[in-house]
């Protein structure tokens, strides 16, 4: 099968750095299905991957999550799919990735395709669907007020994919108030798309702008980048006994600024219940039929932005120098072999 990998971790523009390959085509066992992978998005996890783990000596490394496709076959444990069935799941971090013609996943953390959407339009969501609805629900529990917080919520990088997928959950499922930070043009009119009911400027100093909203201190801070950089500002703005959650890598956080007004700090990693086979490993994939089932209601819609085909070497290097920009706003898509 045609496959897209490396072997050495490095910057793109090592020869190396992403290569068309053919692969043998895996065999599902257990409670793995195979999918015949159709469409597929590419994270900034892509990258930080590839410049920074290298496959094992004489093998080769496939990247990617996201995935789009339709179930090939199953192993003997499968007990919620068949073949032919079209799904869209987000993959494990520990296991082969999804630049491939076929996959193996785990059925636990797949969910039933969106009907209404288009393979390219599906493969911009899990991922950062995951990590929204994980953030939002079950670790910053907001849907459990704060006392005395104003009742909204400030999500720093709004217009990522993940931030354009918390915006959408927030407005579908709870009533908060939804502060969003933008800095261009075209990405603050991107977050008012989503929903978001105010836009401030994380090139500027937050809780100024927060504060002039005259809404009164947010009780959820949701940050996806540059966490180091607004620290001081998210201490400054969040409320008493506050719920703060990240998703980025800082080097360092020096969290101490938080103590003084007891605000609870929560990482999300989409990954971990994957890597960990935890209990409940298979809320991945009821979550994302749910997910699924608000976008086919018109609740909730695709954050693709850029779609690219086919799935090749040439491509990928495009789609990961776009992510690396940092320029980038919603989702990359490629689809076809």
């Amino acid at each position: 099968m045609k496959a897209v990998a490396y072997q050495s971790a490095g910057p793109l523009e090592h020869e190396g750095a992403l290569v068309d390959i053919q692969l043998d085509k895996p065999v599902p066992r257990g409670r793995d299905i195979l999918v015949e992978v159709q469409a597929i998005s590419v994270n900034p996890v892509d990258y930080k991957v590839r410049r920074s783990v290298s496959a094992e000596p004489g093998q080769w490394k496939v990247l990617g999550w996201d995935a789009v496709g339709k179930v090939a076959a199953v192993g003997e444990g499968v007990r919620s799919f068949k073949p032919g069935d079209e799904v869209f799941y987000a993959g494990s971090l520990m296991r082969p990735g999804t630049n491939s013609e076929f996959h193996l996943v785990d059925e636990r953390i797949v969910g039933r395709k969106p009907g209404s959407l288009s393979a390219a339009e599906a493969a911009a969501l899990p991922l950062t669907a995951i990590t929204a609805w994980e953030m939002l629900f079950d670790r910053l529990h907001v849907r459990h007020p704060v006392p005395g917080a104003a009742h909204a919520v400030l999500i720093i990088g709004g217009a990522g994919g993940v931030g354009s997928l918390a915006i959408q959950l927030l407005r579908a499922l709870t009533d908060l108030t939804v502060i969003a930070t933008a800095s261009r043009a075209e990405t603050q009119a991107w977050v008012r798309e989503m929903g978001a009911h105010h836009v401030v400027d994380h090139h500027k100093p937050l809780a100024a702008q927060v504060a002039a909203l005259g809404i009164g201190a947010p009780a959820f801070v949701f940050s996806t980048n540059e966490t180091h950089r607004q620290l001081d500002e998210i201490a400054t703005l969040i409320a008493p006994q506050g719920r703060f959650g990240l998703i980025d890598d800082p080097e360092t956080l020096n969290v101490t600024g938080l103590k003084r007004k007891s605000v609870s700090i929560h990482w999300e990693l989409m990954f971990t219940r994957p890597i960990f086979e935890t209990p409940d490993m298979e809320e991945q994939g009821k979550l994302l039929t749910e997910v699924a089932a608000l976008v086919d209601a018109g609740r909730i819609r695709t954050t693709l932005t850029e779609r690219i085909s086919p799935i090749n070497a040439a491509n990928l290097r495009k789609a990961h120098a776009l992510l690396e920009s940092g320029k980038a706003k919603g989702k990359i898509v490629l689809e076809g072999f």
